[in-house]
């Protein structure tokens, strides 16, 4: 048995973990691996695959030796593709391994110990501990159901102070499915106009997977484009998680920033996946309508099945591939004290993982995914129903 003498974690990282998510996915492919029946509806990853002329163009390019290392930015095709697709110039556009890396790339580049950042909850779960590893300050706003998990104007302003330096909003959410009209986005700049020194990071990563019309908050409010960080990529639409190939569109000095950060860690991304992501954004993307439509009938299934299990209360999502109930009635009805003990009961006594919604900082919640298979939908359902008395 080997030993860590001497090991000590960084103070920056002291409260870090490996996130909520991941943690219950590899719980549930351990008890899977140990023989144990369990559906897992804890993952935001497509069940489609990855469009076959994306893959042919990958093919291509590694036949044709594009296998080197590509500038830290990118590659001039994709980020060309990409500043043509958002109407901006080449400069403002960086190529990263993820949507995680472009966020975690600004975090790094900007923030001071102590500077604050605003999120409304529910949000991403790696937004806080991204914040929190730059020396930043998570400022979480809750934002309750009955407002449609959206961040308002009031709550905005109340959330500002001078040490605010970014605001980071998320449309269509993860974990909502929350889509802000154009109107609700002009008010919420109208309050950013009064505070110049909040920068925005709009997070559209799910842009593509709207059931409502959805708004790119760069159109919305164009006047906030000095100071806007608009984070997308083809993990979502395109069905190529791991591809990890991510961008963000953004004032060229933070650019620049987000390059220092990014060639001391990763470099460039991968040179073979870059080329597919051309693919993904000039190809053909009619299939994405057709995966849209798939999405949104799963998602009605899904709502009418959890709104009629007992202590479930199950809205409608508009956007991503994610309901957020509230479970606050389950919890009570089973004893419960925590969204967390339910799902934790529901995963080791009942085998299906779902993921609570402590983890997007509103608890109360759980997250599930409809993008799965019927099959599998269908059976974790049936679990969830069978389990809390339905």
């Amino acid at each position: 048995m080997t030993t860590a003498a001497g090991f000590r974690r960084a103070s920056r990282i002291a409260g870090l973990e490996i996130s909520e998510i991941v943690q219950i996915s590899e719980r549930a492919a351990a008890l899977k691996a140990a023989g144990k029946d369990v559906v897992s509806l804890s993952t935001g990853e497509p069940d489609f695959p990855t469009p076959a002329h994306v893959v042919e163009a990958a093919h291509a390019a590694a036949l044709a030796g594009k296998t080197k290392y590509t500038a830290t930015a990118g590659t001039a095709e994709l980020r060309g593709a990409v500043a043509a697709d958002a109407g901006v110039t080449v400069a403002e556009v960086i190529i990263s391994t993820g949507a995680k890396q472009v966020i975690a790339n600004a975090m790094l580049a900007t923030l001071e110990p102590g500077d604050q950042v605003v999120m409304p909850a529910p949000y991403w779960t790696s937004y806080s501990d991204i914040v929190a590893m730059a020396g930043g300050v998570p400022v979480v706003v809750p934002c309750a159901m009955e407002d449609g998990f959206k961040l308002s104007p009031a709550a905005l302003e109340a959330a500002i102070t001078p040490q605010t330096r970014w605001l980071m909003l998320n449309a269509p959410s993860n974990p909502s499915g929350a889509i802000y009209s154009q109107a609700e986005l002009q008010a919420l700049a109208a309050v950013l106009d009064r505070h110049p020194q909040v920068w925005v990071m709009a997070d559209e990563i799910y842009e593509h997977l709207n059931f409502i019309p959805f708004t790119r908050l760069a159109v919305a409010a164009p006047q906030l484009r000095d100071r806007l960080l608009t984070v997308n990529g083809a993990s979502k639409a395109w069905s190529m998680t791991g591809w990890r190939i991510g961008w963000g569109i953004a004032p060229a000095p933070l650019v620049k920033a987000m390059g220092a950060v990014q060639g001391q860690v990763t470099s460039g991304a991968c040179s073979i996946a870059q080329a597919a992501a051309v693919a993904a954004l000039t190809g053909d993307n009619s299939l994405i309508d057709v995966r849209r439509q798939a999405l949104r009938a799963r998602r009605d299934r899904v709502v009418a099945a959890l709104n009629a299990v007992p202590g479930i209360d199950c809205p409608s999502p508009d956007g991503a591939f994610y309901v957020f109930p509230r479970i606050t009635g389950a919890m009570a009805a089973k004893g419960f004290d925590s969204d967390a003990a339910l799902c934790t009961w529901l995963l080791e006594d009942h085998g299906v993982a779902i993921v609570p919604g402590r983890a997007f900082g509103l608890p109360g919640h759980a997250r599930l995914s409809f993008a799965y298979s019927d099959a599998d939908l269908d059976a974790g359902l049936g679990r969830i129903a069978a389990a809390l008395g339905a």
